[in-house]
């Protein structure tokens, strides 16, 4: 059975910054979970980060790849550097993934980890870029096929696929 890793705010556990969650109640998550294939993980807290916590964005919207090269910097809006917790807690997703053979994740869309088209630009402003979050970069890289909350049936699509080959 093909597992998908999905961002736990997602799941309604109460990880976001704000001590709040982004409870998606679409109809094939809810299936996934009772099929138990579900694995649940918000990057930020496995990286050591608390709830609640500053709110963080990526400096200049550069995307998360460019956090993990140490080209840009995860930091709230006072300025704090968040890059290390961001990096482990994407590595501790990856790492994840690859012991559980995961394939599949469905990420928080905007999230500085978890962001799969788009992030915040780095100035607490509330505008949004084109890019990805430091997770899900990391994720994507090492081919893991990475959707947002608002492409569930996308995935799904591949999870359909990719059990039909593997009971051929």
């Amino acid at each position: 059975m093909q597992l998908i890793l999905v961002s736990a705010c997602l799941l309604g556990e109460a990880v976001r910054y704000n001590g709040g969650d982004n409870r998606c109640a679409h109809e094939f998550l809810q299936q996934w979970q009772r099929e138990g294939r579900v694995v649940p993980l918000c990057p930020e807290v496995a990286g050591g980060l608390p709830v609640p916590r500053p709110p963080a964005e990526i400096t200049q919207g550069a995307g998360g790849m460019k956090v993990l090269a140490g080209l840009a910097r995860v930091v709230d809006s006072s300025g704090q550097d968040f890059s290390a917790e961001f990096s482990k807690g994407a590595e501790l997703a990856l790492e994840r993934t690859q012991k559980m053979g995961i394939r599949i994740a469905v990420l928080k869309e905007g999230s500085p980890s978890c962001g799969t088209n788009t992030i915040y630009d780095g100035t607490f402003s509330g505008n949004k870029v084109a890019n990805r979050g430091v997770t899900a970069a990391l994720l994507q890289q090492a081919g893991i096929h990475v959707f947002s909350e608002m492409q569930i049936e996308e995935a799904n699509r591949l999870l359909v696929r990719l059990e039909a080959e593997t009971s051929i």
